[in-house]
């Protein structure tokens, strides 16, 4: 859950503005399970690790000591100013500004990928699923946490009526995005867990989070291979 770039004055001031609001928004819901649960999720994460979408460094605090690198990358500048700050003084932290389907990692030299909130932002999902695939190693992991379309019917009608204004209030968030159904399609599951987002409105609670490796490297030719070294 983050702005969507689109350009213009008045989207940069509206960006701003989500992202000063961006922690107190998440407050309750982080009190009430959330941050437990980004513990719990990012504690499986090991070796050379790519977050995407990172916002604004919600989950850095949450790394261990078997991470060995950490590349967040978040597209937003005003989102990457406050993850910037927020990653000062980590050597083994890498920060770029660069959106997910264009992940700036080659092919198969990530142990683990993680998201959390991204997916329902993105404009597509699935260049980002390829993006995730293509820069996991074989053996590599993708962590997810991300709400989604609500298995119940009456509750994804809610979600339907609701998106249009969502959308604009919360950065160009789908609250009706059946993200769940495209990781299936893309990943072999490891496991994956219905949860619930205690503290935020009704029609973003349904969570899933849980783990999954890919079927196969995808690789785009038009892409430049980088390796990150320090802070963008």
């Amino acid at each position: 859950m983050r702005p969507v770039i689109r350009g213009g004055e008045g989207d940069r001031m509206k960006e701003s503005f989500f992202a000063a609001v961006y922690d107190p928004f998440l407050w309750l819901g982080e009190q009430r399970g959330m941050r437990a649960r980004r513990a719990a999720l990012l504690s499986e994460a090991k070796g050379r690790v790519l977050e995407i979408g990172a916002g604004t460094g919600l989950n850095l605090r949450h790394y261990s000591s078997e991470v060995s690198e950490l590349i967040l990358t978040e597209p937003v500048e005003a989102m990457y100013k406050r993850l910037r700050q927020r990653a000062a003084g980590r050597p083994e932290v890498v920060v770029r500004q660069t959106p997910g389907h264009d992940l700036p990692a080659q092919d198969g030299s990530v142990d683990t990928v993680v998201s959390t909130l991204v997916l329902c932002t993105v404009a597509e999902v699935e260049p980002v699923l390829a993006e995730i695939a293509r820069v996991l190693r074989p053996g590599g992991r993708f962590l997810f946490c991300e709400h989604v379309l609500a298995k119940d019917s009456k509750r994804a009608r809610t979600q339907r009526r609701v998106a249009p204004y969502w959308m604009k209030f919360a950065g160009g968030c789908y609250p009706d995005r059946d993200t769940a159904s495209a990781l299936a399609e893309r990943f072999d599951i490891t496991r994956m867990e219905d949860e619930r987002w205690h503290g935020m409105p009704s029609w973003v609670r349904p969570l899933i989070t849980g783990a999954a490796s890919a079927r196969e490297c995808v690789a785009h030719p038009w892409h430049t291979r980088v390796t990150p070294t320090g802070h963008g």
